[in-house]
């Protein structure tokens, strides 16, 4: 399989909140996870990141991505994909009850490959923006 279409499984297994047991199989066990947003400080590899997008939709039940766009360097062995994540908070486990409060967030994925699975991704994203759009922050 190309890293373009292992890359895309993996975004489409994470981002429906399939969580590691849906994703593990595209990485390498202790493929690790950046992110410069503080709701994901505390979150360093892409298996505790796979869970915590399987939790958002807890309070996001209608949370889906609609995708911009997909490019692969190949000889670099990465692979970008940007998009857009949308839902409303109607569900619980948010920090309080539910707002009611739609969400339209842009974000990118940088997944770095080695040996067509992924070691490492970079997660780009205003987490600021989004926790004042649903009413959390």
């Amino acid at each position: 399989m190309s890293i373009e279409q292992t890359a895309r499984d993996f975004f489409e297994a994470c981002e429906t909140g399939g969580g590691w047991d849906a994703c593990k199989g595209y990485c390498h066990d202790g493929a690790r996870f950046a992110c410069q947003a503080d709701a994901l400080a505390e979150t360093t590899t892409l298996q505790g990141y796979a869970e915590w997008m399987k939790g958002l939709l807890g309070p996001i039940p209608d949370g889906r991505y609609e995708l911009t766009a997909f490019a692969t360097d190949a000889a670099r062995g990465t692979v970008v994909a940007t998009a857009v994540f949308r839902g409303t908070q109607t569900g619980a486990g948010g920090p309080g009850t539910p707002t009611g409060n739609p969400v339209a967030s842009d974000y990118a994925y940088v997944m770095r490959f080695e040996d067509a699975r992924i070691a490492h991704m970079t997660k780009i994203w205003n987490d600021a923006q989004a926790l004042r759009q649903l009413g959390w922050a």
